[in-house]
């Protein structure tokens, strides 16, 4: 009869080498003999899921860790299956087990970390990637997956110098590469985002993720044909890749070609892209039931994306020039520095702040409410708010009675098209005398034709409104208008956007 032990010796060495097969063959045999022998469960079940079958690969780890709880490569390995089965909050008690055994752990450390990021908890899994770090500094996996989550967080720049440092360890790092791509995009560099991405896909070109990554970056510096020919590359590799189905819609509408668009963005819903993003699309491009408002995880995830560079994005690019357009209205009836001394002010959709150098002046207290916490996290850096709420600006208001003296919401409606439930939020939310100063885009008169609701979406995915329908939500809400002045608000793709700068007062 064999000997297990040379048997198990042969089987390891096999192993090392890469010989999968032959290595489970072999810890089968010792098994047959021994069906307890830790070694040859354990690492049967690493072989198992190496071969992809991390279902089989986890009964047999955790059938080894029944004969020896006491080791921490085994309960690693088993987290590692249970990620690898979509189980996180299991696998996270795996590497914790692994951690209390070890924990000078590296790998355990690391792959919490993953776990950690797969269940939203981002600041826990800095910290497990940093103390992975803090034992192994030459450590390319874990400096990568640490780019990964500051890419998550919207800590661009940190995330690009930790892809850079993975780079530094290991040389044509395609994962590295792909996380320094998103990195240097969500810096506004998508000139050199593409330059990542094509490196990724230099040293990996089945990665559907990188194929889609690179399309974004391409739509971004205006080159739409190139930017469908990487959504379409995405989709040969992963035909059910809904995220490119829908950007690749995306692309076809800025393209002009609507039919084309519509079409996919059915696909795109029948992969599972979000019904809501998807209806709103495609009542921008007129099909379907006008919507009301745009969907609230669509402005969230919109401006999250945005935070990077929305200052400079609509400054530079756009011209934009509504706080300054705000500013003097306000001005024109009033309301400057000094006016109002004791005035709580509340800046709706407030972005990144570039409403707050005008609005510090007028406020005792100045408080901005945005959906996209990246953007309050940018806010935050200006020291100018006395409070910031992560909210939708309806419910927001709708627990401050009485509260206000001033509401702005500079290039806010553009994303709300039925006005009446806001504005009476607005009026309820003022004190007697208080003012609501906002923007809107201008409904051309070919469309209104179309709008019997006074507003339409267009194929911006914004919402522009009638004068007229405006001054009629406003009074029924208990407003008066006290000025409402066309204005050009900014300009796109060479042409100046047209809308309306309104002061109402309660």
């Amino acid at each position: 009869m064999d000997d297990p032990g040379a048997l198990l010796r042969q089987a390891v060495q096999l192993h090392q080498q890469g010989r999968l097969d032959t290595a489970a063959t072999l810890y089968r045999r010792v098994l047959e003999a021994a069906p307890r022998q830790f070694d040859a469960l354990h690492l049967l079940g690493v072989i198992e899921r190496q071969r992809g079958n991390p279902a089989r690969g986890a009964e047999l780890i955790g059938a080894a860790l029944q004969v020896d709880p006491d080791q921490a490569r085994a309960h690693c390995n088993l987290g590692a299956a249970l990620q690898d089965l979509d189980r996180p909050v299991e696998a996270l008690a795996s590497y914790d087990a692994a951690l209390r055994l070890d924990p000078r752990y590296a790998l355990a450390w690391n792959n919490r970390g993953n776990a950690l990021r797969r269940l939203g908890r981002h600041g826990e899994a800095l910290d497990s990637y940093e103390r992975a770090l803090g034992i192994q500094d030459a450590y390319p996996e874990a400096w990568c997956q640490r780019a990964m989550l500051l890419n998550d967080l919207g800590r661009h720049e940190e995330a690009a110098a930790s892809a850079e440092r993975a780079l530094a360890l290991r040389r044509g790092y395609a994962d590295a590469l792909l996380a320094l791509g998103n990195a240097l995009q969500g810096m506004d560099l998508p000139a050199d985002a593409v330059a990542a991405y094509d490196a990724a896909l230099a040293a990996a070109p089945r990665q559907a993720d990188a194929w889609c990554a690179r399309g974004a970056a391409l739509k971004k510096s205006g080159d739409l044909a190139a930017a469908l020919d990487s959504y379409d590359r995405a989709l040969a590799l992963r035909p059910d890749y809904a995220l490119a189905a829908h950007y690749r819609a995306n692309a076809l509408r800025a393209l002009g070609r609507i039919e084309d668009a519509r079409a996919a963005y059915r696909q795109a819903l029948a992969l599972g892209a979000d019904a809501n993003d998807i209806a709103f699309a495609l009542a921008a491009l007129g099909e379907g039931a006008l919507p009301e408002a745009a969907p609230p995880d669509y402005v969230r995830a919109l401006f999250d994306g945005y935070a990077g560079h929305f200052e400079r994005h609509l400054v530079e690019q756009l011209g934009y020039r509504t706080p300054a357009l705000l500013e003097a209205l306000l001005a024109r009836h009033g309301v400057a520095p000094g006016a109002g001394d004791a005035w709580h002010v509340a800046d709706l959709g407030c972005g990144t702040g570039l409403c707050a150098p005008f609005l510090r002046p007028l406020a005792a207290r100045l408080t901005g409410v945005d959906l996209s916490q990246k953007m309050l996290d940018r806010a935050a850096r200006l020291a100018s708010y006395d409070a910031l709420a992560c909210a939708e600006i309806g419910a927001w208001l709708a627990g401050q009675e009485d509260g206000c003296d001033l509401l702005v919401a500079a290039d806010v409606l553009v994303y709300i098209g039925a006005l009446d439930t806001l504005f009476a939020r607005a009026h309820a939310a003022l004190k007697a005398g208080g003012r609501f100063a906002f923007s809107c885009e201008a409904l051309e008169a070919a469309d209104a034709a179309d709008a019997a609701q006074g507003y339409a979406i267009q194929v911006s995915n914004r919402f522009a409104h009638a004068p007229a329908y405006v001054e009629r939500c406003a009074a029924r809400a208990g407003f008066a208008v006290v000025e409402a002045r066309q204005a050009v608000l900014r300009r796109e793709h060479g042409e100046d956007v047209q809308g309306w700068v309104v002061l109402l007062a309660r």
